[in-house]
């Protein structure tokens, strides 16, 4: 049995350690059901234990990446009677806005790093996982906003007001997260919401490049500089830092993949290092 047929809404490829990710509801532009969100949760649950995984391209299927949530399915659900005491509308709405936002936080806590490949609409939720994702690479047709905001809700959602203003600083995460409108693709490359912009035949062929040249490294090095470029955008100063950096060094320098590596530069071929 595949990855893939243990989920309904995602299809998953592995190969030589590199994870395909698609959103798979095309006919839906890759909305988030709940059973996107319940597949997606036990996904990322079980990635930090994923050894035969070390980067994960994420992307959706059809023409879109995701257009944020599935609001037929959310209106139906909230027409559709239940227990009508505020108090308990409140404590269901907060289970089920956590059981969203709780994806982007195990994206960032993955080991793997994750590179997404945008192309169509990226809007709310979408927004989010791209955001939510180390490296973002656009494809002609990408457009991603916050949508949450023109249907009634805040923009600050699902992680967005954390990861956008350190991205693209305060002034356009307010432009964007105040009106709801789109970036497009150039834009986005321009003020480095993403880091390359394609056309949309060659998403892919530039995400398993860019994959790839991380695969070429330690994995021990790439899990390392993950989690300390992550916790270098909270820490409090300089030394704090300099301290987690200064640990991981360390333990990199005792792994054998250090004098492989060495090796393999002075012998001038790929290093062969150890998973």
């Amino acid at each position: 049995m595949s990855d893939s047929d243990s989920y309904e809404t995602l299809d998953i490829r592995v190969e030589d350690h590199l994870c395909w990710l698609t959103l798979d509801r095309p006919k839906s532009l890759n909305a988030m059901s709940r059973q996107l969100v319940t597949d997606l949760r036990d996904f990322l649950a079980k990635l930090p234990d994923r050894h035969d995984i070390r980067v994960v391209i994420l992307r959706g299927a059809g023409r879109a990446f995701c257009a944020g949530l599935d609001l037929k399915e959310a209106a139906a659900s909230r027409s559709g009677g239940g227990d009508s005491s505020q108090g308990n509308r409140v404590a269901a709405g907060l289970r089920g806005q956590r059981r969203i936002s709780e994806l982007v936080i195990a994206m960032r806590r993955a080991p793997q790093p994750f590179i997404a490949c945008v192309h169509g609409p990226a809007s709310g939720g979408g927004f989010a996982l791209a955001l939510a994702s180390d490296i973002r690479i656009a494809g002609e047709s990408a457009r991603m906003n916050a949508a949450f905001i023109r249907i009634g809700l805040s923009a600050c959602d699902i992680g967005v007001s954390y990861f956008l203003p350190r991205l693209v600083g305060a002034s356009l995460a307010s432009e964007l997260l105040l009106t709801g409108k789109f970036i497009d693709a150039e834009r986005a490359l321009a003020r480095g919401l993403v880091s390359d912009v394609v056309p949309d035949d060659q998403l892919d062929a530039a995400g398993e490049t860019l994959a790839r040249e991380i695969l070429g490294n330690s994995p021990l090095g790439v899990k390392l500089t993950k989690e300390a470029l992550a916790m270098s955008l909270d820490a409090g100063s300089l030394e704090q830092v300099i301290a987690m950096e200064d640990r991981n060094q360390t333990l990199c320098a005792q792994s054998p993949d250090v004098l492989e590596g060495m090796r393999a530069f002075l012998e001038k071929r790929p290093p062969q290092y150890t998973d």
